[in-house]
Parts: structure tokens; C-alpha cells; sequence
């Protein structure tokens, strides 16, 4: 399915409709996880490990990184014309009606059930290029889009490589929290789509 047909698809659905695929979405991937450390961990002990973190690392590699992003994200809306940013909607209609309270569950269960998969299993069991590639490759609606392609890429690497410093989940969590829930936030506030078309 096309980037076209798919954001019509989404813009033909009820919130509560939508709400709940993303949901789906978000629980196949955690199960995803739950699936492959069962595989290929050798006990729960190993994920136990993944949630250790000190404050320090919290603020350098979660929330100085976030900052980060959100910075590039923001100078890149504002700088280029729209239509580089336009992802057919979609993110608008997930996020301009919600309230602020499931936005953060939602971007919570968000970066929760991906840094999990991604960074849990598949980072901590076959590498940090592996994982970064993957979960670009997951945003597949963005592969038509340069200026969102490489942000996402961007941002997976960026969010790998703190895991690899920390090898904390704790981390990496909040970092994908902290910029999914920003943004969603200024969704809300109806900000991302108010300028102009360039």
C-alpha cells in the first residue's frame, strides 16, 4: 500500500478506530519483543539488565539527545517548505483531536513496546546497524518522503548510539517519549500544520 492510499485509508477512520490499530500495532510489536527474547535471551535476568540506569545517563544520553532532535526537527519545519514534512496527514489526525492525557499513554506505549523490540532484542542480539536500519525501515510511509526519511533515520541512529553508550532501555525510552510526545503535543496545539504552504 502507497504512502497515498494509506494516509486516505487513515483519514477515513473514527479516532476510536484509529485509536485502537495503533494500539494493535504497538502490542503486536511489544509481543514482537516478547517473542524474541524468549528466543534468543538466555533468562528474564537479561531484561532486568536493560533497565538499569544511573541520573546522569538519564539526562546525557536521554534527555540532552531529545532536546537534540526536537531542536532539528523544530529549525527543519520552520525552514523548509511544507511539503517536505507532509506525511499525508497522518500524524495530524492521530494527534490533533486526542486529548493531552492519551497522548502521553499513547506516546508512552510508543516509545515503550519500540525501544523494546528495537533496542531490547534486536539491537542488544544482532547490532546497532541492524536495529537503526530496522526500525527506519518500519516508518515504510516516510521511504517517499527524503526530508522525513532521513529524519527518522537520523533519529534511529542517534537513539541506537545512546543505547550503545548506556545500554540502558531506561534511556533510550525517554528519549522516543520525550520527542514523540513534543511533537504530538505541538500537533495538538494545532502549530504543525499552521504555517503556510511554500
Amino acid at each position: 500500500m502507497n504512502r497515498k492510499k494509506q494516509a486516505d485509508l487513515i483519514q477515513q477512520m473514527s479516532d476510536r478506530e484509529l485509536t485502537i490499530q495503533l494500539i494493535l500495532t504497538q502490542l503486536i510489536i511489544l509481543s514482537l519483543a516478547g517473542i524474541g527474547s524468549f528466543f534468543l535471551f538466555d533468562s528474564f535476568r537479561e531484561w532486568i539488565v536493560l533497565f538499569q540506569f544511573s541520573w546522569s545517563e538519564l539526562l546525557w544520553f536521554g534527555l540532552l539527545p531529545a532536546l537534540i532532535v526536537l531542536l532539528i526537527d523544530f529549525a527543519l519545519l520552520y525552514s523548509l517548505p511544507k511539503r517536505f514534512y507532509d506525511d499525508g496527514g497522518i500524524n495530524i489526525k492521530v494527534f490533533r483531536q486526542r486529548s493531552y492525557l492519551s497522548i502521553i499513554g499513547l506516546t508512552l506505549l510508543i516509545a515503550f513496546s519500540e525501544e523494546m523490540l528495537f533496542r531490547g532484542v534486536v539491537h542488544t542480539e544482532f547490532g546497532y546497524i541492524i536495529a537503526s536500519v530496522l526500525f527506519a525501515v518500519m516508518h515504510i510511509r516516510y521511504l517517499d518522503k527524503i526530508v522525513l526519511l532521513v529524519s527518522v533515520l537520523f533519529v534511529s541512529f542517534f537513539i541506537g548510539y545512546m543505547y550503545e553508550q548506556t545500554g540502558s532501555l531506561v534511556v533510550t525510552i525517554t528519549a522516543h517519549f520525550l520527542i514523540d510526545f513534543v511533537l504530538a503535543v505541538w500537533i495538538r496545539m494545532g502549530k504543525w500544520g499552521s504555517r503556510e504552504q511554500v
